[in-house]
């Protein structure tokens, strides 16, 4: 296929902060040659934490030293990653309809090297906007395993360094996804918008070769021009790890008209440059996927994750499902179905209030042995009642899926936002929110646990965090502190990459937290449930009326109105 898009990398000046830091694009006189740059190899990662490597090469490097949280029983020790919003008053250079909820962070990402395990890159939304995306993404990279994180900014949106001659000229990102490949090189990927001057909206990638001290100019994977015919949404990168020049990237491209098919594009020199932008699946009608993601097989086989969702006679029906690629994304097989989804989302149960869950979005993790395991939101497990945490695995590479089982510990309240990892020991770690230690008082009290398992049917969960109020939260159809959440594991210690609430301080609503999980013991143990639940007319409706207000919710940010049928705008 023909290369169309070029990366070209220009280094970030790095300045030391105390409380934040910002970072702007070197001027093009002191860019280095862009081809000589981006085909040299990474430079060596320093073997542990923070070492001669880095302050050579930065001497101003300073990692900001968040305190742990005091343990409490259990509780492993929490770092916080975000400080306070780096980002100058009207930065977008227009004017913005909306709240914006400055100090606001929210759906994290991280990544660790697999060339130094102690070097994590992190990124989330800053500055999270009422209605769609955020001011811009802020980065956080550590290189002591998680505890310490300096702030860089990838100049995805003008606040966060983009320019009409970098590539980031928007007045807001969102949708932050970074990944490394085997050499070390680190990608990130974001969804870019404007709102006020115009309807653009383009899919941008960014790498990095030096553990995310800096990040080149941003590479447009698509651009839609009229954003009011077509929006591009949630968005995935993921890096091939067994192939560091493969890196693939895949999202939904909406039409005004509700189509939305899944579209792919593949760099394979390293984030260099980027093929076509081209659909691979198409559901047809005003059918639509979301929430693609690939995971890599360890022989090289690529499983992309999909929801979909069809109108069948004016109900919404939505199924997870999977399709397979053995040449890196050259072709791909029909889907193969995991299970129906029957998320109903997730609420205050006291006011009705709506939480902004990811209730018709999966996440997808390869164990080292072949082994492919998915996670959702699920009410099947309490007759249509709440949302619960479904789990699948496939043995024979994503051709067929067990039965969908309850690994969350409490039934009886609604749990939310689960993310799967797998340790290189073959331990499955899945971290979420649920609200058990919710009460009738005017908060709204919740919790974020980790469950592990070595079989995927006895289960030990302990808590990450003490309660914290989800009221806080910024609102953006709904208490909103991500669509996604993220986990993974270095050294065989699972790291749970997360967002809580700072309880009523509203000034400083949200902070990223990371929090290496290690226990002493575990609080309890159980075996995972199936269900099978009629799937009534009742249930239908409900799931249905879920997968309104989540369009609802997506909407928000993208200005067709055609996006939602007649009553679906509820």
């Amino acid at each position: 296929m023909k290369l169309l898009h070029t990366t070209s990398f220009t280094l970030l000046a790095a300045m030391a902060f105390v409380t934040a830091t910002f970072y702007f694009s070197q001027p093009a006189s002191t860019a280095l040659n862009s081809s000589a740059q981006d085909l040299s190899p990474p430079p060596p990662a320093p073997a542990r934490g923070v070492d001669g490597w880095v302050y050579d090469r930065y001497p101003d490097f300073v990692p900001l030293p968040h305190p742990a949280e005091h343990r409490k029983g259990e509780l492993p020790p929490q770092y916080r990653v975000s400080p306070t919003s780096p980002f100058v008053v009207n930065c977008e250079g227009v004017s913005q309809t909306g709240t914006s909820y400055i100090n606001a962070e929210v759906e994290p990402s991280v990544a660790v090297n697999p060339t130094n395990s102690d070097n994590l890159i992190g990124a989330w939304q800053q500055d999270r906007w009422s209605n769609g995306a955020a001011r811009g993404l802020a980065a956080g990279v550590s290189f002591d395993g998680g505890k310490t994180w300096a702030q860089r900014l990838i100049p995805f949106s003008r606040c966060s360094g983009g320019t009409a001659f970098n590539g980031g000229n928007y007045e807001r990102a969102t949708d932050p996804w970074v990944t490394f490949s085997p050499n070390g090189t680190a990608h990130a990927m974001a969804l870019a918008l404007n709102r006020t001057s115009n309807s653009r909206n383009a899919m941008l990638a960014s790498r990095s070769l030096d553990g995310g001290l800096t990040w080149s100019n941003p590479a447009t994977l698509i651009l839609d021009i009229d954003g009011i015919a077509f929006f591009n949404d949630k968005n995935t990168i993921t890096a091939d790890p067994t192939d560091s020049d493969y890196v693939y990237a895949v999202w939904d491209r909406l039409s005004s008209n509700g189509n939305g098919p899944t579209y792919f594009t593949r760099s394979i020199n390293g984030g260099v440059n980027w093929e076509a932008a081209r659909s691979i699946y198409n559901p047809g009608a005003t059918n639509q996927t979301i929430g693609n993601v690939i995971a890599v097989l360890p022989d090289g086989t690529l499983i992309n994750l999909m929801t979909k969702i069809v109108d069948a006679g004016g109900v919404g029906v939505a199924t997870l499902e999977v399709m397979r690629s053995t040449n890196k994304g050259t072709t791909w097989s029909q889907p193969f179905l995991i299970s129906d989804l029957l998320a109903i989302g997730t609420h205050d149960p006291e006011t009705g209030t709506p939480i902004r869950d990811g209730s018709i979005l999966a996440q997808i993790a390869a164990s080292p042995d072949g082994k492919l395991y998915v996670v959702w939101q699920d009410s099947r497990f309490s007759g249509g009642a709440r949302d619960g945490i479904a789990f699948s695995q496939s043995l024979d590479g994503g051709f067929t899926w067990s039965n969908p089982v309850r690994i969350n510990f409490d039934n009886s309240v609604q749990a939310m936002i689960p993310v799967v990892n797998v340790r290189a020991d073959g331990v499955i770690g899945v971290s979420y929110y649920d609200l058990r230690s919710n009460t009738t008082a005017p908060t709204l009290l919740t919790d974020y646990w980790l469950t592990t398992s070595t079989d995927g049917v006895h289960w030990s969960e302990s808590r990450i965090t003490a309660a914290f109020d989800y009221t806080t939260a910024p609102f953006a159809g709904g208490y909103f502190v991500g669509d996604y959440q993220s986990l993974v594991s270095s050294n065989n210690i699972f790291i749970p990459f997360f967002v809580k609430t700072n309880s009523g301080d509203f000034g400083n609503r949200t902070d990223v937290f990371s929090a290496p999980a290690i226990f002493s013991t575990y609080s309890t143990t159980h075996i995972a449930t199936s269900s099978v639940v009629a799937k009534n007319s009742s249930l239908r409706q409900r799931v249905h009326e879920n997968i309104q207000r989540v369009k609802k919710q997506r909407a928000l940010r993208w200005r067709s109105q055609n996006y939602l049928k007649p009553g679906d705008n509820r």
